[in-house]
């Protein structure tokens, strides 16, 4: 059966045009014409360029030159899924136009390319609708990433609304020369109400700079290291009336870093504690007055003391104790005033004491025990006991005699809710110790115990080997 494959093509409703080995067009089909709006005697025998000219250095005709010198390389079919090439129309105007082509060689009976033959498709509808496709892709995009931009503005908005109202100070510095890119409501009341947006602070507050806050924060941005500060004393001037006044601040210098790891600025933030270290130094002052008060006092009480015993021939010994027992409790008043009347340590209490009372003899006592705090009324006690053993131990036990020693003990421990306390007091190396014949002030004040609601415990052994003194004390309701 033969086959007219000229006619076939002929009658083909897709576009093809035949070309020779100098790319001459020797023949095409109806509807090819209808394709490029062309008349047959227009085309045939004209090169392929001089039919459809185009610029040589333009994309179009180098991609359409480039797929024929393939296929006279190759001797293979070449395609071109999508090229440019503009239409002249009857009037003259240019239409643009996009194509899909495949070039396939005829080959002779040599196997070399004698034709080749273009299959042509008109694409631009569909090269169109995906770019408005594209277009609309880019739109939708452009939305979201608008609707993006506006929940971030939102969000960042929020944020600054938050920071302005924080009730500590927050400003943002940007770059090494610590611009203020915002700074809230507590900052800028803090130094005034100044003009402080897109200023350095070295502009901004000038007094700043020699008081070292400016290095300051050049150094935490040079290194990345953040700084804290505790009540750093800072001179800020008012600017509506040129006033300075000191502040006392805690703040934070933190780094803010960039993706890449750089430092761009700093974040300052912190709170004003004048008050506060104003109040504590007042407290302080207050404390101090009392202290000095209540020192006079018991000077007085001294003083009228031995005016009370001046003539009385016995009492060389009840004044020397009562004045010793007014310097015990004048030790721990100075050490409670120290601590501002809050808790004090046990050994604390107990070195001072035992300093105050021993004097040079402080070094034959040795205490060890964990750290236990204590409430005021509870230190004096301490302090009070451990007076009248040590004034025991001089005047008749282990500190009498060269050798002697006494070794003082404690332990602490939590259970059923309560603070337990065991103390002891042992003595050796002194002379032989016997029971008295009766008791007197001071044995009643150890013998009291430790705390006010007599949950004490007191054993006092007076071995011949050296006094022994234990006591027990629940402190459960003790408060500092």
């Amino acid at each position: 059966m033969s086959i007219d494959f000229e006619a076939l093509l002929a009658g083909s409703p897709n576009p093809y045009v035949v070309l020779d080995p100098s790319l001459k067009i020797v023949w095409m089909n109806e509807a090819y014409l209808a394709a490029t709006v062309r008349r047959r005697d227009e085309l045939i025998g004209r090169a392929m360029f001089e039919a459809f000219p185009s610029d040589p250095s333009s994309q179009s005709h180098r991609l359409l030159k480039a797929s024929f010198d393939r296929v006279l390389d190759t001797r293979q079919a070449d395609e071109i899924a999508l090229i440019r090439y503009d239409i002249h129309n009857p009037d003259g105007s240019m239409d643009v136009r996009y194509w899909s082509a495949t070039n396939s060689p005829v080959r002779d009976q040599n196997g070399d390319v004698s034709l080749i033959l273009q299959h042509t498709v008109d694409v631009t509808e569909l090269h169109g609708l995906r770019r408005r496709r594209e277009e609309m892709g880019v739109v939708q995009r452009a939305q979201a990433l608008q609707a993006r931009n506006r929940d971030l503005t939102e969000e960042s908005e929020q944020l600054r609304n938050l920071l302005e109202k924080a009730p500590g100070f927050v400003a943002v510095l940007s770059g090494p020369d610590h611009v203020f890119l915002m700074a809230n409501e507590a900052y800028r009341s803090l130094v005034g109400g100044r003009e402080l947006a897109g200023k350095s602070v070295a502009e901004a507050l000038p007094e700043v700079v020699e008081q070292g806050f400016v290095n300051l924060l050049t150094r935490v941005h040079d290194t990345a290291t953040r700084h804290v500060a505790r009540r750093e004393k800072v001179i800020l001037r008012n600017e509506s009336s040129a006033i300075f006044a000191e502040r006392y601040l805690d703040f934070l210098y933190q780094p803010i870093f960039t993706d890449g790891g750089q430092v761009s600025g700093v974040f300052v933030q912190g709170h004003d504690v004048t008050e506060q270290v104003e109040a504590e130094e007042h407290q302080k002052l207050l404390i101090n007055e009392l202290n000095h008060r209540v020192k006079n006092s018991l000077a007085i009480v001294q003083s009228l003391a031995t005016q009370s015993f001046r003539k009385a021939t016995t009492a060389d010994g009840g004044l020397a104790a009562f004045t010793s027992r007014l310097a015990a409790l004048s030790s721990a008043h100075s050490l409670l005033t120290r601590g501002n009347w809050g808790a004090a340590g046990l050994a604390d209490v107990l070195s001072t004491t035992v300093a105050a009372t021993a004097g040079a003899d402080t070094g034959r006592i040795r205490l060890a025990g964990p750290d236990v705090t204590l409430s005021p009324q509870v230190a004096t006690s301490v302090a009070m006991i451990v007076h009248e053993l040590a004034t025991n131990a001089i005047k008749y036990g282990a500190l009498s005699v060269p050798d002697g020693r006494v070794s003082v003990t404690w332990r602490a421990e939590a259970k059923n809710g309560s603070k337990i306390i065991g103390f002891d007091w042992s003595e050796s190396g002194g002379p032989p110790v016997g029971q008295p014949a009766h008791s007197g002030f001071g044995t009643r004040l150890i013998q009291r115990g430790i705390s006010a609601d007599q949950r004490s415990s007191v054993t006092i052994d007076y071995a011949p080997r050296g006094l022994e003194c234990r006591i027990v004390a629940h402190l459960s309701d003790e408060r500092p």
